[in-house]
């Protein structure tokens, strides 16, 4: 039997686990990742302006629901809003199926056996989210304080852990940080100002929110894209994670639709490279065509990730005539349809996909004006 041995970077949708306090800002710091799909165990974000499947009421509806979204790929985001709970429904079919009261019924810890491989189970259908339909997966739990028994040190202290397991035999937690490409710890923030009337107590105050993306004795949290320890509770700070993932999406599309071997990536790092060589192709036919003294300009990564949020017809007619998001926008502005500076895929569909893409010799041909008007 051969391998074949593959390098460089892999560029795979991330894993990622968000836990901390209640109340902090968990599931809105999961909608804020690309195009969510929630599955909302708890019922929680009924509030929330977000996509989301009917709550599972049961860990087959919870499978279920997973292997629906592997299938049809209808987000780019996949939520699982909170494992706590989803982890509640995995321990109720197991009591189930053995007809026992409660986890904790089982012999010699058997209980928490079954609940670690089930839960191994689930793990490995969100892998095929990611393996399979290239979807991210996001998953966020509760945090709660317990005391910890460190194996060099004489006394105990607390600590943030996730609130998964009834004993602390439960292995469920650990798995989960494994299995993790990046673990989130969230938290407000203390700052100590003051003492009380007998100077010997310090006093806090603050409630900034922020997250925590490295291991401390007083919580877990990784991540392997060499984040600060600490940032803000806001997408802001990972969002040039899943930026780079819409760029290289992008140019996968661009190499699908030329063909792998035409199409040159090169780091634009340096002052004379090239972002993204695309090969001359046929323009769409005219029947008054123009004298071009114009000639082709690459695409940018910045482009290229902005036309993947276009529809993928406009995005084929662009890339054929070699259009940039720029020309579209000033044809649509000289003509007052929407303001300087709007951003394509804000446009309203309904104008992308009648005037846009219906009416494209139009609009080609006052982008080709444009590219020849004298200087």
């Amino acid at each position: 039997m051969s391998f074949e041995i593959t390098s460089g970077l892999q560029h795979k949708p991330y894993k990622t686990v968000i836990y901390g306090v209640e109340g902090i800002g968990k599931s809105t710091l999961a909608a804020s990742f690309p195009d969510p799909l929630f599955i909302d165990t708890e019922g929680s974000t009924a509030r929330m302006d977000v996509k989301r499947l009917p709550k599972p009421t049961s860990a087959a509806m919870l499978w279920d629901e997973i292997v629906e979204i592997i299938r049809k790929k209808p987000c780019k985001t996949l939520v699982i809003d909170t494992f706590d709970w989803a982890e509640r429904l995995i321990v109720q079919n197991i009591c189930d199926s053995s007809q026992k009261k409660s986890i904790t019924s089982f012999g010699y810890g058997d209980g928490f056996v079954q609940l670690e491989e089930q839960v191994g189970r689930y793990l490995n259908l969100l892998q095929d989210v990611i393996d399979v339909a290239g979807i991210n997966v996001v998953i966020t739990a509760h945090a709660q304080i317990r005391a910890f028994n460190q194996p060099d040190a004489d006394n105990s202290y607390d600590r943030y852990e996730m609130k998964l397991g009834n004993k602390t035999t439960a292995k469920t937690s650990n798995m989960l940080k494994e299995w993790a490409d990046m673990v989130l710890f969230c938290n407000y923030k203390t700052y100590v100002v003051s003492k009380d009337d007998k100077g010997k107590k310090y006093k806090g105050t603050g409630r900034q929110r922020v997250m925590y993306t490295t291991h401390s004795p007083a919580w877990d949290a990784k991540n392997r894209d060499n984040l600060p320890e600490e940032l803000p509770l806001s997408f802001d700070g990972i969002a040039h994670l899943f930026k780079d993932q819409e760029i290289h999406a992008a140019e996968e599309r661009i190499k699908q639709v030329f063909g792998a071997e035409n199409v040159e990536i090169v780091d634009d790092t340096e002052p004379l490279a090239q972002p993204v060589q695309v090969p001359d192709t046929p323009k769409i036919p005219d029947a008054n065509p123009i004298e071009s003294v114009w000639q082709p300009i690459p695409y940018t990564p910045e482009e290229v990730a902005d036309m993947e949020k276009l529809p993928p017809g406009l995005q084929d007619l662009m890339i054929a005539n070699m259009v940039h998001p720029s020309e579209i926008q000033e044809a649509v502005t000289k003509k007052g349809y929407f303001p300087r500076g709007m951003p394509v895929h804000m446009y309203d569909p309904a104008f992308i996909d009648g005037c846009l893409i219906g009416a494209w010799p139009d609009v080609f041909r006052m982008i080709e004006e444009e590219r020849n008007l004298p200087f």
